[in-house]
């Protein structure tokens, strides 16, 4: 008897066992990239139009889940205050313990420690009149937020309800670092991907926040989905091709 079968035979096991990995690591990848992002981000719908450009209204968002401590300048958090509701809000923090925060400079900026900052998060085209570019403010402000607190203002200034409408609560508009639940990463409907941290708060002491996993966690369910795809595929496709390799006229 020839051994032309047992090649076949082999090469089936084999592909067979190729295919079983596969799928065996990209359901591991999948499912573990879908548990890490539950375990971390939680999802959240932007209710108004306070935080536009960089969020609307209806918007879908994951937001990191983290503590007080790891909040910085510049990031968008999700937060509940009794004195501003008790439903959960979305602001940036602009100032945090010790800062004066002010509008507007001469040229229609924020002000941290009278350091100016750019905030191409705003809508700041050409004002009505005149041409010029709108304050960040419509109306000017001063504030020191305390140690321990933070300082939040909505991207869309012209109509948020932020820290400028609590200027006379004790603290001057600012929130306890305990009242942060999380800070948004990304848009995923529509789909505006993750949302970047401003440059220009990376100058002042303490930096930006870095970005959260949800890079690696994408990519491990996509890697995933592909070997489970491929995996599943694989071993028909072997086997076939196999079978198509033995010679016509083999012995028996």
């Amino acid at each position: 008897m020839s051994g032309t079968g047992n090649k076949q035979d082999g090469r089936g096991r084999f592909g067979a066992m190729v295919s079983g990995l596969a799928v065996a690591v990209g359901c591991v990848l999948f499912l573990g990239g879908f548990a890490w992002a539950a375990v971390v981000y939680q999802p959240y719908t932007i209710p108004t139009d306070s935080m536009s450009p960089t969020v609307g209204p209806g918007d879908r968002v994951l937001a990191e889940r983290i503590d007080g401590a790891e909040v910085r300048r510049g990031d968008v958090v999700v937060f509940t205050d009794e004195a501003w509701g008790a439903t959960p809000m979305v602001k940036r923090v602009v100032g945090v313990g010790g800062d004066k925060v002010a509008c507007c400079d001469e040229d229609g900026r924020l002000t941290v420690d009278g350091a100016p900052l750019d905030e191409p998060y705003l809508d700041r085209g050409p004002a009505a009149s005149g041409g010029e570019r709108a304050s960040a403010s419509p109306e000017e402000f001063s504030a020191t937020v305390p140690r321990g607190k933070i300082f939040l203002l909505g991207d869309e200034r012209s109509t948020s309800l932020d820290s400028r409408v609590h200027l006379q609560d004790a603290g001057q508009g600012s929130v306890p670092l305990s009242a942060v639940r999380a800070r948004v990463d990304a848009v995923v409907w529509p789909m505006d991907g993750m949302i970047d941290r401003p440059s220009s708060f990376a100058a002042l002491p303490g930096g930006v926040s870095a970005a959260g996993p949800l890079p690696l966690q994408l990519g491990a369910i996509v890697v995933g989905a592909v070997l489970i795809f491929g995996g599943a595929l694989y071993g028909p496709v072997a086997a076939r091709l196999g079978r198509r390799r033995t010679p016509a006229g083999a012995s028996r």
